[in-house]
């Protein structure tokens, strides 16, 4: 029997995951470049080259050096003293001679510049491409005793976890010395409590960290894209058992301006067959049907009331995971999107799975239309066990994987379709981790159901169970999710049958949720959504734009702008090319040339440099702004991030404004409000939530 198991090789498939993924280039643009280049060497979220061998050799643990970053516990060691000046102009300057401490590494100190190395941690992920088998199977029966597959690398019947040269993704970070140094601040065991708002309540957090120990703050920071005073304003009078009824119900909140206005991207709301047939209309119009998906997305998690149903969907996208940017998905992601993820985001994973093991999207990007009885494609079953269900480590074999790859055969997409082709469908008995059919009919109905019970019984197996509920945990907790929490949401998981609400109500209702302030970091994407969020963007285009004769609105070009920032961040919504999605620890992302690029953003947001939005001018962030230096850099950390500085930081930002706590200053801080509101998105009480 011929194996297809190596997907068509693309010219992004070694290209790195950091802040240079995508070639840079500077100022904003609506056309955005090819955006898969090879001028320079491709480099991985930490800031150093691929691997030589390919993107999926092993590699070890070397020991932390080099730039450090923002961690849980706040500063890392503090190289310098900031000098005065008379405010923070450009982080691109270089140090001007004479200084003796430069701008960039005053406010390098400030942020803390990374709790951890560029090559501190092993970089892997999963594979993408594989060894080939080339042993036929019997017709027939797939479960006889022998040998049907395999190689000297990985044998038949052996569990993958024992012979891999790649870890779990969070898992390989996380081996790293600065992992280990994580986990030991993270908290120890819990409990379960009546509520969210009884373990609110009932939870002492014992955690080192910056982050004020309030837990309306850490649910704002933890359930939405970035807590607002609006959104603080909103649970404290709902209370926390309310707001989140409210958020868990998300048809019952109203859409807001911004989510009404992407009736401005002309392809959101177009299906599949509309973006087939009006292709080449679109091409002409220069439409981007996976961009403007992306872009919608990007405004839902920035002016959204649906904050934790986004949070969601973007978990979903990074655990079930389908490149925005594949060969395909200018017809088909938008569809996947609505229809797979969106649809059951807060519903049925098992639903949701099964969804896509029927949608085009996911069958052309994992190449299942290829896969017939003779000739066996294996990439979508073994990222069905591997990313989306069991885990690497669930139990499952190199047998069960081909197995899986014979049931799934004729499944398939026609004319932009999802088809079943009887024809192509193995027809004999398979047993599958546990799941045993006789699978002895081409039937499409029955042939189908076969593959449904199947897909079903991955979706409820206790591995997937533990599985989601660490990712989950990854995602709301730390990024060492304390095992207690990990078997309770495994049970809940189970008991429910895959259900999210109530792993989500187990997850708000446990002691170690609450006890975790600080010991989240936001990756490149979260920081920016959060700083829109912070200083109050609004959606409408500045009186000050031109939007000269281009035939796109301020909005979708303001929305593509963020876009293109994000890209060259390192990460967008569903931007990750390979199926397992981003990594989901803060080790995975630490690259000082990101870091500060977000900082530079940052400034410009603040000092309102996108036309295509309207923002409030930094010194009318604060009603009313007090007299003195001091006061006005504690009033206006408390707007930014929702609460005071420390002392130490406070004395930081005077010194980039050049000024004593006693000074007296007027609304624009003496000039320096631009400066100072920077520094104080790029201290460790924006970068942790």
């Amino acid at each position: 029997m011929a194996d297809q198991n190596v997907p068509p090789r693309r010219p992004w498939d070694d290209r790195g995951r950091d802040g240079r993924q995508h070639p840079a280039y500077h100022g904003h643009r609506d056309s955005y470049p090819a955006p898969y280049g090879h001028d320079a060497p491709a480099r991985h979220p930490g800031g150093h080259p691929v691997d030589p061998r390919g993107p999926y050799a092993h590699a070890g643990h070397p020991a932390a050096r080099g730039p450090q970053w923002v961690g849980p516990d706040g500063f890392a060691h503090q190289a310098a003293t900031p000098s005065a000046g008379a405010g923070l102009p450009n982080l691109d300057d270089d140090d001007e001679p004479g200084r003796g401490v430069g701008r960039r590494r005053a406010l390098a100190t400030l942020g803390g510049t990374a709790a951890v190395v560029a090559g501190g941690a092993a970089l892997a992920m999963t594979p993408q491409v594989r060894s080939l088998f080339g042993d036929d199977v019997a017709a027939g029966d797939a479960t006889g005793t022998t040998v049907t597959d395999g190689t000297p690398a990985r044998p038949s019947g052996q569990q993958p976890s024992t012979v891999r040269t790649y870890t779990e993704q969070n898992e390989s970070y996380m081996g790293s010395r600065a992992g280990e140094a994580l986990k030991k601040n993270s908290p120890a065991g819990g409990r379960t409590f009546s509520g969210p708002a009884a373990a609110a309540a009932g939870t002492r957090v014992t955690v080192k960290t910056v982050l004020a120990k309030d837990p309306v703050l850490h649910l704002a920071r933890r359930a939405t894209f970035g807590a607002t005073p609006q959104v603080v304003a909103e649970i404290k009078e709902r209370g926390i058992d309310g707001w989140l009824r409210w958020q868990l119900d998300p048809d019952r909140i109203a859409p807001t301006k911004a989510e009404l206005k992407l009736a401005e991207l002309p392809t959101l709301k177009l299906t599949t067959a509309q973006l087939r047939e009006q292709r080449a209309r679109l091409d002409e119009r220069g439409a981007q049907p996976e961009k403007e998906m992306v872009d919608a997305t990007i405004a839902r998690q920035i002016w959204s009331n649906r904050q934790l149903f986004e949070v969601m969907v973007d978990f979903w996208n990074d655990f079930l995971h389908v490149a925005a940017d594949f060969d395909g998905g200018e017809a088909y992601r938008a569809s996947f999107d609505r229809d797979v993820v969106r649809a059951h985001a807060l519903g049925s994973y098992p639903e949701m799975l099964l969804a896509a093991n029927r949608h085009p999207a996911l069958l052309l990007y994992l190449n299942q239309n290829d896969s017939r009885a003779d000739a066996v494609n294996e990439n979508l079953a073994r990222e069905n066990l591997e990313l989306y269900s069991v885990g690497v480590d669930g139990g499952y074999t190199e047998k069960d994987v081909r197995q899986a790859a014979l049931l799934q055969t004729g499944r398939g997409v026609n004319d932009g379709k999802y088809v079943f082709r009887p024809e192509r469908h193995y027809v004999g008995k398979v047993k599958i981790l546990g799941f045993t059919h006789a699978n002895n009919s081409k039937d499409p109905k029955k042939a189908e159901a076969a593959i449904d019970a199947y897909l079903t019984h991955i979706a409820l197996h206790p591995s997937t169970a533990r599985y989601v509920a660490r990712s989950l945990a990854t995602r709301f907790v730390s990024d060492t999710p304390p095992k207690s929490l990990v078997d309770r949401l495994a049970r809940t998981y189970t008991a429910n049958k895959g259900m999210v609400k109530p792993l989500l109500m187990t997850l708000f209702s446990s002691s170690e949720f609450w006890a975790a302030v600080g010991q989240k970091v936001r990756r490149p994407m979260e920081y920016l959504v959060a700083s829109y969020r912070a200083l109050g963007v609004s959606p409408e285009a500045s009186p000050k734009h031109d939007n000269g004769d281009n035939r796109r609105t301020p909005y979708a070009r303001g929305l593509r702008q963020i876009h293109d920032k994000m890209r060259e961040l390192g990460q967008y919504p569903m931007g990750q090319p390979t199926p397992d999605g981003y990594p989901d620890v803060y080790v995975a992302w630490t690259s000082a040339g990101t870091m500060v690029n977000g900082w530079n953003e940052a400034g410009d947001l603040v000092a309102g440099r996108r036309t295509t939005f309207t923002y409030t001018r930094p010194e009318r962030l604060l009603a009313r702004p007090p007299a003195t230096a001091g006061a006005y850099v504690d009033a206006l950390a408390l707007r930014l991030v929702g609460q005071k500085l420390s002392a130490r930081e406070r004395a930081l930002i005077l010194g980039v404004a050049g000024v004593s706590a006693g000074a007296r200053v007027d609304a624009t801080f003496n000039g320096a409000v631009t400066a100072v509101a920077r520094a104080i998105l790029a201290s460790p009480q924006h970068h942790l939530r």
